[in-house]
Protein backbone atom coordinates (compact mmCIF):
# COMPACT_ATOMS: atom_id res chain seq x y z
CA UNK A 1 0.00 0.00 0.00
CA UNK A 2 2.87 2.34 0.90
CA UNK A 3 4.49 1.58 -2.44
CA UNK A 4 1.27 2.56 -4.26
CA UNK A 5 1.09 5.89 -2.39
CA UNK A 6 4.72 6.60 -3.21
CA UNK A 7 4.04 5.88 -6.89
CA UNK A 8 1.16 8.40 -6.94
CA UNK A 9 3.39 11.03 -5.36
CA UNK A 10 6.05 10.45 -7.99
CA UNK A 11 3.49 10.74 -10.78
CA UNK A 12 2.20 14.03 -9.33
CA UNK A 13 5.69 15.45 -9.22
CA UNK A 14 6.28 14.37 -12.81
CA UNK A 15 3.00 15.90 -14.01
CA UNK A 16 4.86 18.80 -15.53
CA UNK A 17 7.10 16.42 -17.48
CA UNK A 18 4.70 14.16 -19.42
CA UNK A 19 7.56 12.60 -21.37
CA UNK A 20 8.84 11.03 -18.11
CA UNK A 21 5.46 9.47 -17.21
CA UNK A 22 4.90 5.91 -18.44
CA UNK A 23 2.46 5.85 -21.38
CA UNK A 24 -0.10 3.76 -19.47
CA UNK A 25 -0.46 6.58 -16.92
CA UNK A 26 -0.75 9.43 -19.38
CA UNK A 27 -4.17 11.04 -19.83
CA UNK A 28 -4.95 13.20 -22.88
CA UNK A 29 -6.78 16.38 -21.97
CA UNK A 30 -10.28 16.39 -23.44
CA UNK A 31 -10.65 19.93 -24.70
CA UNK A 32 -14.31 19.56 -25.75
CA UNK A 33 -15.24 18.49 -22.23
CA UNK A 34 -13.01 20.77 -20.16
CA UNK A 35 -13.10 24.08 -22.06
CA UNK A 36 -16.34 26.06 -22.45
CA UNK A 37 -17.45 26.42 -26.08
CA UNK A 38 -18.38 29.92 -27.19
CA UNK A 39 -21.17 29.68 -29.75
CA UNK A 40 -21.14 31.75 -32.91
CA UNK A 41 -24.16 33.75 -31.74
CA UNK A 42 -22.44 34.65 -28.46
CA UNK A 43 -19.28 35.59 -30.31
CA UNK A 44 -21.36 37.85 -32.58
CA UNK A 45 -23.01 39.50 -29.57
CA UNK A 46 -19.63 40.12 -27.94
CA UNK A 47 -18.38 41.68 -31.17
CA UNK A 48 -21.46 43.90 -31.53
CA UNK A 49 -21.34 44.99 -27.88
CA UNK A 50 -17.80 46.27 -28.38
CA UNK A 51 -18.18 47.84 -31.83
CA UNK A 52 -21.79 49.01 -31.83
CA UNK A 53 -21.56 50.07 -28.21
CA UNK A 54 -18.90 52.55 -29.32
CA UNK A 55 -20.68 53.46 -32.54
CA UNK A 56 -24.15 54.11 -31.08
CA UNK A 57 -23.34 54.96 -27.48
CA UNK A 58 -26.38 55.11 -25.19
CA UNK A 59 -28.68 54.15 -28.09
CA UNK A 60 -27.08 50.70 -28.38
CA UNK A 61 -29.06 48.96 -25.56
CA UNK A 62 -32.40 49.60 -27.30
CA UNK A 63 -30.96 48.60 -30.69
CA UNK A 64 -29.54 45.47 -29.04
CA UNK A 65 -32.97 44.47 -27.75
CA UNK A 66 -34.45 44.95 -31.21
CA UNK A 67 -31.84 42.75 -32.86
CA UNK A 68 -32.31 40.00 -30.27
CA UNK A 69 -36.10 40.02 -30.62
CA UNK A 70 -37.93 37.47 -32.74
CA UNK A 71 -37.90 38.42 -36.40
CA UNK A 72 -41.18 39.58 -37.91
CA UNK A 73 -41.89 38.86 -41.55
CA UNK A 74 -43.70 40.77 -44.24
CA UNK A 75 -45.76 39.25 -47.04
CA UNK A 76 -44.74 40.54 -50.48
CA UNK A 77 -47.86 40.20 -52.62
CA UNK A 78 -47.48 38.41 -55.95
CA UNK A 79 -49.25 40.60 -58.50
CA UNK A 80 -49.38 37.68 -60.95
CA UNK A 81 -51.62 35.67 -58.61
CA UNK A 82 -55.14 36.30 -57.31
CA UNK A 83 -53.86 39.34 -55.43
CA UNK A 84 -57.07 41.24 -54.67
CA UNK A 85 -58.79 38.35 -52.93
CA UNK A 86 -55.61 37.54 -51.05
CA UNK A 87 -55.14 41.12 -49.79
CA UNK A 88 -58.73 41.24 -48.50
CA UNK A 89 -58.04 38.12 -46.48
CA UNK A 90 -54.86 39.57 -44.99
CA UNK A 91 -56.65 42.79 -44.07
CA UNK A 92 -59.30 40.78 -42.22
CA UNK A 93 -56.47 39.22 -40.19
CA UNK A 94 -55.25 42.68 -39.19
CA UNK A 95 -52.30 43.01 -41.59
CA UNK A 96 -51.71 46.23 -43.51
CA UNK A 97 -49.83 47.18 -46.67
CA UNK A 98 -47.02 49.35 -45.25
CA UNK A 99 -45.99 50.60 -48.71
CA UNK A 100 -49.49 51.95 -49.37
CA UNK A 101 -49.61 53.56 -45.93
CA UNK A 102 -46.16 55.10 -46.50
CA UNK A 103 -47.34 56.68 -49.75
CA UNK A 104 -50.41 58.03 -47.99
CA UNK A 105 -48.41 59.84 -45.33
CA UNK A 106 -45.09 60.49 -47.05
CA UNK A 107 -45.29 64.25 -46.67
CA UNK A 108 -45.69 65.79 -43.25
CA UNK A 109 -48.66 68.04 -42.41
CA UNK A 110 -46.22 70.97 -42.57
CA UNK A 111 -45.94 70.73 -46.35
CA UNK A 112 -48.29 72.26 -48.88
CA UNK A 113 -48.61 70.92 -52.41
CA UNK A 114 -45.49 68.80 -51.95
CA UNK A 115 -43.41 71.87 -50.97
CA UNK A 116 -42.38 72.93 -47.47
CA UNK A 117 -43.89 76.05 -45.98
CA UNK A 118 -41.71 79.11 -45.76
CA UNK A 119 -38.66 78.66 -43.54
CA UNK A 120 -39.47 75.04 -42.67
CA UNK A 121 -37.17 72.11 -43.30
CA UNK A 122 -38.41 69.51 -45.77
CA UNK A 123 -39.15 66.31 -43.85
CA UNK A 124 -40.02 62.79 -44.81
CA UNK A 125 -42.09 60.52 -42.60
CA UNK A 126 -40.19 57.53 -41.21
CA UNK A 127 -43.27 55.40 -41.80
CA UNK A 128 -41.23 53.53 -44.41
CA UNK A 129 -39.93 51.53 -41.47
CA UNK A 130 -42.42 48.68 -41.80
CA UNK A 131 -45.51 50.87 -41.61
CA UNK A 132 -44.89 52.03 -38.05
CA UNK A 133 -45.92 55.50 -37.00
CA UNK A 134 -42.44 56.69 -36.11
CA UNK A 135 -41.32 60.29 -35.85
CA UNK A 136 -40.44 62.51 -38.75
CA UNK A 137 -36.77 63.26 -39.36
CA UNK A 138 -34.79 65.37 -41.83
CA UNK A 139 -34.01 63.54 -45.06
CA UNK A 140 -30.30 64.18 -44.61
CA UNK A 141 -30.21 62.16 -41.38
CA UNK A 142 -32.75 59.36 -41.98
CA UNK A 143 -31.25 55.91 -41.60
CA UNK A 144 -33.10 52.60 -42.03
CA UNK A 145 -31.80 49.35 -40.49
CA UNK A 146 -29.13 47.91 -42.72
CA UNK A 147 -29.38 50.72 -45.30
CA UNK A 148 -28.38 54.37 -45.12
CA UNK A 149 -30.67 56.49 -47.24
CA UNK A 150 -28.89 59.24 -49.13
CA UNK A 151 -29.87 62.86 -48.63
CA UNK A 152 -32.37 64.09 -51.22
CA UNK A 153 -34.61 67.02 -51.93
CA UNK A 154 -37.70 64.86 -52.13
CA UNK A 155 -38.64 61.30 -51.17
CA UNK A 156 -38.39 58.52 -53.76
CA UNK A 157 -41.51 57.73 -55.74
CA UNK A 158 -42.89 54.48 -54.37
CA UNK A 159 -43.97 51.94 -56.94
CA UNK A 160 -47.74 51.40 -56.66
CA UNK A 161 -47.21 47.81 -57.80
CA UNK A 162 -45.17 46.76 -54.75
CA UNK A 163 -47.47 45.63 -51.96
CA UNK A 164 -46.05 44.26 -48.72
CA UNK A 165 -48.26 43.43 -45.74
CA UNK A 166 -47.09 43.48 -42.13
CA UNK A 167 -48.82 43.15 -38.79
CA UNK A 168 -48.81 46.24 -36.55
CA UNK A 169 -46.08 46.96 -34.03
CA UNK A 170 -46.49 44.71 -31.01
CA UNK A 171 -48.57 42.16 -32.92
CA UNK A 172 -46.56 38.91 -33.11
CA UNK A 173 -49.04 37.15 -35.40
CA UNK A 174 -47.28 35.15 -38.09
CA UNK A 175 -48.29 34.61 -41.70
CA UNK A 176 -49.40 31.17 -42.77
CA UNK A 177 -47.46 29.51 -45.60
CA UNK A 178 -48.39 30.82 -49.04
CA UNK A 179 -50.80 28.71 -51.09
CA UNK A 180 -51.08 28.05 -54.81
CA UNK A 181 -53.85 29.83 -56.65
CA UNK A 182 -55.82 28.54 -59.63
CA UNK A 183 -52.96 29.26 -62.02
CA UNK A 184 -50.46 27.36 -59.89
CA UNK A 185 -48.65 30.45 -58.51
CA UNK A 186 -47.97 31.27 -54.87
CA UNK A 187 -49.82 34.28 -53.49
CA UNK A 188 -47.08 35.95 -51.46
CA UNK A 189 -43.42 35.67 -50.52
CA UNK A 190 -42.37 35.94 -46.87
CA UNK A 191 -39.34 38.11 -46.18
CA UNK A 192 -38.04 40.73 -43.80
CA UNK A 193 -40.10 43.79 -44.72
CA UNK A 194 -36.93 45.93 -44.66
CA UNK A 195 -35.75 43.99 -47.71
CA UNK A 196 -38.35 45.85 -49.77
CA UNK A 197 -36.83 49.25 -48.94
CA UNK A 198 -33.85 49.06 -51.35
CA UNK A 199 -36.19 48.18 -54.23
CA UNK A 200 -38.45 51.11 -53.39
CA UNK A 201 -35.47 53.47 -53.12
CA UNK A 202 -34.09 52.26 -56.48
CA UNK A 203 -37.13 53.89 -58.12
CA UNK A 204 -37.36 51.66 -61.20
CA UNK A 205 -39.30 53.32 -64.01
CA UNK A 206 -41.01 51.64 -67.01
CA UNK A 207 -38.50 50.65 -69.67
CA UNK A 208 -35.49 50.51 -67.38
CA UNK A 209 -32.78 47.87 -67.66
CA UNK A 210 -31.92 46.63 -64.16
CA UNK A 211 -29.04 44.63 -62.66
CA UNK A 212 -29.36 42.81 -59.35
CA UNK A 213 -25.68 42.04 -58.79
CA UNK A 214 -26.03 39.78 -55.71
CA UNK A 215 -29.52 38.44 -56.31
CA UNK A 216 -29.86 35.25 -54.24
CA UNK A 217 -31.85 34.11 -52.35
CA UNK A 218 -34.32 36.11 -54.44
CA UNK A 219 -36.59 38.33 -52.35
CA UNK A 220 -35.38 41.62 -53.85
CA UNK A 221 -35.30 40.15 -57.36
CA UNK A 222 -38.92 39.11 -56.94
CA UNK A 223 -39.79 42.59 -55.65
CA UNK A 224 -38.11 44.14 -58.70
CA UNK A 225 -40.24 41.99 -61.00
CA UNK A 226 -43.36 42.99 -59.04
CA UNK A 227 -42.79 46.62 -60.04
CA UNK A 228 -43.64 45.47 -63.60
CA UNK A 229 -41.34 48.26 -64.81
CA UNK A 230 -38.20 46.32 -65.71
CA UNK A 231 -37.72 46.05 -69.45
CA UNK A 232 -34.82 43.67 -68.89
CA UNK A 233 -33.59 42.32 -65.57
CA UNK A 234 -30.24 40.64 -64.97
CA UNK A 235 -30.14 38.65 -61.72
CA UNK A 236 -26.65 37.49 -60.80
CA UNK A 237 -25.08 35.57 -57.92
CA UNK A 238 -21.65 33.99 -57.76
CA UNK A 239 -23.05 30.79 -56.19
CA UNK A 240 -24.50 28.27 -58.64
CA UNK A 241 -26.53 26.57 -55.90
CA UNK A 242 -28.03 29.89 -54.82
CA UNK A 243 -28.99 30.85 -58.38
CA UNK A 244 -30.62 27.43 -58.65
CA UNK A 245 -32.78 28.31 -55.68
CA UNK A 246 -33.51 31.69 -57.25
CA UNK A 247 -34.77 29.98 -60.41
CA UNK A 248 -37.10 27.76 -58.38
CA UNK A 249 -38.50 30.76 -56.52
CA UNK A 250 -39.24 32.66 -59.72
CA UNK A 251 -40.90 29.58 -61.23
CA UNK A 252 -43.23 29.47 -58.20
CA UNK A 253 -44.27 33.11 -58.50
CA UNK A 254 -43.82 34.36 -62.07
CA UNK A 255 -45.66 33.10 -65.19
CA UNK A 256 -43.35 31.71 -67.84
CA UNK A 257 -44.16 34.44 -70.34
CA UNK A 258 -42.90 37.04 -67.85
CA UNK A 259 -39.67 35.22 -66.95
CA UNK A 260 -38.28 34.36 -70.38
CA UNK A 261 -34.55 34.75 -70.98
CA UNK A 262 -34.99 38.03 -72.84
CA UNK A 263 -36.80 39.50 -69.81
CA UNK A 264 -35.13 37.89 -66.80
CA UNK A 265 -31.57 36.65 -67.23
CA UNK A 266 -30.10 34.62 -64.35
CA UNK A 267 -26.31 34.22 -64.24
CA UNK A 268 -23.61 32.91 -61.88
CA UNK A 269 -20.66 35.20 -62.56
CA UNK A 270 -18.21 36.68 -60.10
CA UNK A 271 -19.93 40.00 -59.43
CA UNK A 272 -16.59 41.75 -58.96
CA UNK A 273 -15.94 41.35 -62.69
CA UNK A 274 -19.31 42.59 -63.93
CA UNK A 275 -17.91 46.00 -64.81
CA UNK A 276 -15.62 44.27 -67.30
CA UNK A 277 -18.42 42.11 -68.73
CA UNK A 278 -21.13 44.76 -69.23
CA UNK A 279 -20.04 48.32 -68.55
CA UNK A 280 -22.30 51.36 -69.05
CA UNK A 281 -25.33 49.12 -69.62
CA UNK A 282 -27.98 49.44 -66.88
CA UNK A 283 -30.34 52.25 -65.82
CA UNK A 284 -30.58 50.84 -62.30
CA UNK A 285 -28.12 48.68 -60.37
CA UNK A 286 -28.84 47.06 -57.00
CA UNK A 287 -25.73 46.03 -55.06
CA UNK A 288 -27.06 44.13 -52.04
CA UNK A 289 -23.72 42.79 -50.83
CA UNK A 290 -22.83 39.84 -48.56
CA UNK A 291 -22.35 41.13 -45.01
CA UNK A 292 -22.37 40.04 -41.37
CA UNK A 293 -26.20 39.94 -41.48
CA UNK A 294 -26.52 41.15 -37.90
CA UNK A 295 -29.84 39.65 -36.82
CA UNK A 296 -29.09 36.25 -38.37
CA UNK A 297 -25.68 36.22 -36.68
CA UNK A 298 -27.33 36.83 -33.30
CA UNK A 299 -30.15 34.31 -33.63
CA UNK A 300 -28.97 31.42 -35.81
CA UNK A 301 -25.99 29.07 -35.52
CA UNK A 302 -26.46 27.63 -38.99
CA UNK A 303 -24.42 29.39 -41.69
CA UNK A 304 -23.21 31.95 -39.13
CA UNK A 305 -20.33 34.09 -40.35
CA UNK A 306 -19.03 34.39 -36.79
CA UNK A 307 -18.09 30.72 -36.81
CA UNK A 308 -14.39 30.62 -35.96
CA UNK A 309 -13.57 28.88 -39.22
CA UNK A 310 -14.98 31.87 -41.15
CA UNK A 311 -13.02 34.59 -39.33
CA UNK A 312 -10.88 35.38 -42.40
CA UNK A 313 -13.99 35.62 -44.59
CA UNK A 314 -15.51 38.05 -42.09
CA UNK A 315 -12.40 40.22 -41.95
CA UNK A 316 -12.24 40.57 -45.74
CA UNK A 317 -15.91 41.53 -46.16
CA UNK A 318 -15.28 45.30 -46.57
CA UNK A 319 -12.84 44.61 -49.41
CA UNK A 320 -15.32 42.31 -51.18
CA UNK A 321 -18.10 44.85 -50.68
CA UNK A 322 -16.00 47.66 -52.14
CA UNK A 323 -15.12 45.56 -55.18
CA UNK A 324 -18.77 44.67 -55.80
CA UNK A 325 -19.90 48.29 -55.45
CA UNK A 326 -17.23 49.49 -57.88
CA UNK A 327 -18.31 46.81 -60.36
CA UNK A 328 -21.92 47.97 -60.01
CA UNK A 329 -20.94 51.57 -60.65
CA UNK A 330 -19.08 50.59 -63.82
CA UNK A 331 -22.10 48.58 -65.01
CA UNK A 332 -24.43 51.58 -64.70
CA UNK A 333 -25.20 53.94 -67.54
CA UNK A 334 -24.08 57.57 -67.17
CA UNK A 335 -26.81 59.26 -65.17
CA UNK A 336 -28.08 55.89 -63.89
CA UNK A 337 -28.70 54.97 -60.26
CA UNK A 338 -26.64 52.54 -58.17
CA UNK A 339 -28.06 51.52 -54.79
CA UNK A 340 -25.81 49.88 -52.20
CA UNK A 341 -27.48 48.01 -49.35
CA UNK A 342 -26.56 45.65 -46.51
CA UNK A 343 -28.21 43.90 -43.58
CA UNK A 344 -25.74 45.25 -41.04
CA UNK A 345 -25.30 48.37 -38.92
CA UNK A 346 -21.52 48.31 -39.26
CA UNK A 347 -19.95 51.58 -40.41
CA UNK A 348 -17.05 49.60 -41.88
CA UNK A 349 -19.49 47.80 -44.17
CA UNK A 350 -21.69 50.81 -44.95
CA UNK A 351 -20.32 54.36 -44.86
CA UNK A 352 -16.67 53.35 -45.23
CA UNK A 353 -17.37 51.17 -48.28
CA UNK A 354 -19.37 53.94 -50.00
CA UNK A 355 -16.74 56.57 -49.17
CA UNK A 356 -13.99 54.39 -50.58
CA UNK A 357 -15.93 53.76 -53.80
CA UNK A 358 -16.58 57.49 -54.25
CA UNK A 359 -12.89 58.25 -53.79
CA UNK A 360 -11.85 55.60 -56.32
CA UNK A 361 -14.37 56.77 -58.91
Amino acid sequence: MAALVDTRRVLLKLKGFPQLIPRRYRVKKKWAATLPRITSTKLALQNFDVNYGTQFGERWPSIRISLLSEQKYGALINNFSSAQELMKGLELQGARDFVYEARARTWSPGSVGGKPRGGEELVWSSSLAAGQSGSEVPLSSQVGEGMEMAAATEPPSLSPNIKCFTFPKGDVTGFSPARLDGSGLLGYYLLDAASVLPVLALDVQPGHTVLDLCAAPGGKTLALIQTQACWRLAANDSSVSRTGRLRRILQSYIPREHSTEDRVRITSFDGRRWGELESNTFDRVLVDVPCTTDRHSLLEEENNIFTRSRSKERQTLPLLQSQLLLAGIKAALPGGVVLYSTCTLSQLQNECVVDRAVQVE
